[in-house]
Parts: C-alpha cells; structure tokens; sequence
C-alpha cells in the first residue's frame, strides 16, 4: 500500500512572482515529513506542482494547448526547464531533512493522449519504493499523441500513479485549510453525493495557474476515488506549522476529506 502527499505549488512558490522559491516553507514541510516518516507503515511518494516555475513559462508559450512549431518547442523546453530548477531545489530541502528522495522526471518517459496520462513505465518506480527509496515527481511538460506536446499536472500524474497502483490515501496540501464555504468555513468533507451543494464555494485559485485552481482539484479528484472507492484523499493546509505532519501520523486536523461515500 502507498500513501502520496502533493505539495501544492501555491504553497512552495509565490504563484504570483515568477521563479519565486520559498526556500523557507519547503524547509519546514521537509522536516515535517521527515517526522512522520517513522510512524507510517506505508511507502510513500511525494509530488509537487511548478507554482511560479513553469506556469509562467507555460502560459506566455500557451505550451497546455499544444506544441506544433519551432518556437513552440522551444518554449516546452523552457517550461520543462524551469519545471526541473524547482524540483531540484525541493529535492535538495527534502535530502537534507533526512528524506530518502529519488528523482524522477516524468517526461523522460510519459506519454499522454489529448492531455491524459495514457503510458509511462513503472517498473523503476516501483524498485525504488522496493528499497525504501522515496519517488520524487513534479508537474512537468508531456510529449502527447494529439497536441505534439502539453502540459501534465502533479494531479493528472497522481492519478494515473493511483490507478496503476497500490494507493490507499493522498494528501493535497496547499496554502488553504480545506474548501471553503462562502462563510470562509472548511467543508469536512465532500463526496459525489454532496459536491453539488459545495461547487458554488470553489473558486481558481489565485496567482497564474495553467491547469486549474481548486475546482479543477476537486473534481480530479472525485473522479478517482470514485474509480477507487476504497481510496480517501485530503485536502489541507501547510502554511501552518505541524498541520501535515500531524495529519500524516493520524492525529485529528483541520482538513477537507474527499471520499468516495
């Protein structure tokens, strides 16, 4: 069984100033995980969005909508840059924390069909988490069979990860506590029997985001837990220290749970 925390990249970026790191943030989420690992009797993969990385590069090449052109190549390969300049910088807060991390670039061997994961072998994947070794994955550019070339989201890629594997819980964790309501109170939790009545309280989220703010998250992700009924998913906040370390050793926090019942 795998657990898969994602760090949002609103929470590790500012999503509003280009190639903003906050070195400080990823520093204390490192260490938080580093804290839990101990107690979890599950292997783990970590995964994070390119917040003001790649989204910035992407949006100024439109890359998400397709790669056909020369310049529109060069600019996948800027954004697939840049995407990498974070996630060494978040490898490297994470190694130094004592996290057992090991790389892996998606693009190097994903293909996707119209925007969708379609093919990516897993057979390294699943022998670094035979060695106690923790797969590092990111947002990333994507060689795709109908746009040329696209953008895959840390979402997209988590869910072709969870339906290829073992998974029973992911873990969101951006600037937020949860959803929200209109009154600013976190939504305990949301199921396909209930998303309707909270849909008019999510909102994109804020700075340059190419592929969706919490709407898009959501709904991503209601679709998997209904594909995978026995899977939960959390949603929570890690601007606020000891949130998702106490979350990933089973203590009751603030969260919005996504359930499939």
């Amino acid at each position: 069984m795998l657990k898969m925390i994602k760090l949002g990249g609103s929470l590790i970026t500012d999503k509003r100033v280009e190639q903003s790191f906050r070195a400080d943030v990823m520093s204390r989420i490192a260490r938080e995980i580093a804290t839990a690992l101990p107690s979890l009797t599950e292997s783990l993969i970590i995964g994070h969005g390119s917040g003001s990385f790649g989204h910035f590069a992407a949006k100024r090449h439109d890359t998400i909508n397709g790669v056909q052109t020369a310049e529109q190549w060069r600019g996948f390969a800027e954004v697939g840059l840049v995407a990498a300049e974070l996630n060494m910088l978040v490898a490297g807060q994470l190694w130094r924390a004592g996290v057992p991390i090991f790389h892996f670039q998606s693009s190097a061997a994903l293909t996707s069909k119209d925007g969708i994961p379609h093919h990516m072998p897993l057979d390294n994947l699943r022998k670094a988490l035979e060695n106690d070794l923790i797969p590092l994955v990111y947002g990333d550019v994507g060689f795709d069979t109908v746009r040329g070339g696209t953008i895959i989201s840390t979402e997209s890629l988590f869910t072709y990860l969870a339906e290829s594997l073992d998974v029973s819980e992911i873990f969101l964790v951006g600037e937020v506590p949860g959803v929200l309501d209109d009154s600013g109170t976190v939504i305990p939790l949301i199921t396909p029997n209930t998303i309707n009545q909270a849909q008019s309280a999510i909102t994109g989220s804020r700075g340059t985001d190419v592929t969706g703010g919490m709407l898009t998250k959501v709904s991503d992700m209601l679709a998997l837990v209904q594909s995978r009924p026995n899977m939960t998913i959390h949603i929570l906040d890690g601007l606020t220290e000891g949130v998702l370390q106490d979350t990933l050793m089973g203590k009751p926090t603030l969260k919005t749970t996504i359930r499939a019942s």
